[in-house]
């Protein structure tokens, strides 16, 4: 399928102000996901937000089902998220672990998931032990199969790492952690919206994602994906008046689909704006967008790596649209500022945020640059020029 590039960037004011290769932070917003956040804080403003809420019921149940569209699942098996870390901790901390327990994650873990995961437990006394990567330097799916075993209460996988390109194998992890009968949860926050997912393929009981990256949704949004038999088996580690209601004897009845790990309050414009992104998403065609953002990270480490003094860092079997690099004598950050004065967007990851993979490389910080379908081979060339005036 053949994108309609400039279709696409005229239905994204930012691409006349900036080039935006910053999309795993967060991506420029189409024009109809704008459009919608804004039109429904209007509606509030004028109707009361109670009152726009119900009057548009519609939309936010859209959500549910263009979301579970997108991941292949059923709308009761999806929760809306303010963010993808709080969605992943919703479902992490609903488990129950007990001294002797395992844990099992990757060195591609985010900063935010070891904290969760060290401090559960520190409190239980479960172990965590983190599977090797292979020798293309991603998730040893071999080294999994034989780490597990009936102590093994959960697996822990970033799909996409915040710190490379690495796309990791999951629908491999997924059929050895399905026959061996262990909960999968995986972290999609950089994988949605940039390639195609289906959880019944990949084998996830478990899947978060956020709406800002790739999915080009607001900020504040994410959601979760709970298989439907784990549901019922997991209670939220904090319930309200939306997840459970209050019987009379006292006590509660938490509600059987996956909205119990969700909160009454919510950013409901954001939740419409969301639904929107996703159908955006779906329209341009996820397979399409994959297709695209490969070629041009591809063309833009081989453009830095043929730089004296450049360093990309990438590695996998599969790479995607995440692009790490790094200047000799340059602090991440003085590169950031450069390309910034260019008006290019990029970020800085430090090795705080990904220690499992950067620590044992010797990396205390990398350029990230990040593609997306609207973004030209023009813009690519444009922060190679700049960093060879670097270097």
């Amino acid at each position: 399928m053949t994108l309609d590039i400039e279709r696409l960037r005229a239905e994204t004011p930012g691409c006349t102000n900036v080039a935006h290769l910053n999309n795993a932070g967060a991506s420029l917003p189409p024009s109809p996901v704008v459009d919608a956040v804004v039109d429904h804080l209007h509606r509030e403003a004028e109707i009361g937000g109670y009152e726009a809420a119900a009057e548009r019921r519609g939309r936010l149940e859209h959500t549910y089902d263009t979301l579970a569209g997108l991941i292949g699942t059923a709308p009761g098996e999806i929760a809306v998220i303010e963010n993808a870390t709080r969605a992943w901790d919703m479902a992490f901390y609903a488990f129950r672990f007990a001294p002797g327990d395992r844990i099992l994650t990757g060195r591609a873990e985010y900063a935010s998931n070891w904290i969760a995961l060290r401090q559960v437990a520190n409190r239980t006394g479960a172990a965590i032990e983190v599977v090797p990567d292979d020798e293309q330097g991603q998730f040893d799916v071999g080294a999994l199969e034989r780490m597990l075993d009936e102590r093994v209460k959960l697996v822990s996988l970033v799909h996409v790492p915040t710190q490379s390109g690495l796309v990791n194998p999951v629908a491999a992890v997924g059929r050895v952690t399905r026959a061996a009968g262990v909960p999968f949860l995986l972290d999609a926050c950089q994988s949605v919206g940039q390639l195609p997912l289906d959880v019944q393929a990949i084998g996830c009981d478990m899947l978060s994602a956020t709406g800002r990256k790739f999915l080009r949704g607001p900020r504040g949004t994410g959601f979760l994906y709970v298989r439907g038999d784990l549901i019922e088996r997991l209670e939220p580690p904090f319930l309200d008046m939306h997840a459970a209601e209050w019987q009379r004897d006292g006590s509660y009845a938490v509600r059987p689909d996956a909205r119990r790990f969700e909160n009454w309050e919510t950013y409901v414009a954001g939740k419409v704006g969301l639904g929107v992104a996703a159908d955006y998403a779906q329209g341009v065609g996820v397979e399409a967008i994959w297709e695209r953002v490969r070629p041009l990270a591809a063309r833009l480490r081989a453009g830095l790596d043929g730089l004296d003094g450049v360093t990309v860092t990438d590695r996998g079997e599969v790479l995607g649209a995440i692009v790490t690099f790094s200047v000799r004598r340059r602090a991440a950050t003085d590169v950031q500022d450069a390309l910034a004065a260019k008006r290019i967007n990029v970020s800085v990851t430090e090795a705080s945020a990904a220690r499992l993979d950067l620590d044992p490389r010797g990396i205390d910080e990398l350029v990230r640059a990040s593609v997306h379908y609207y973004n030209t081979d023009e813009e690519l060339d444009r922060l190679v020029e700049c960093v060879a005036g670097l270097t």
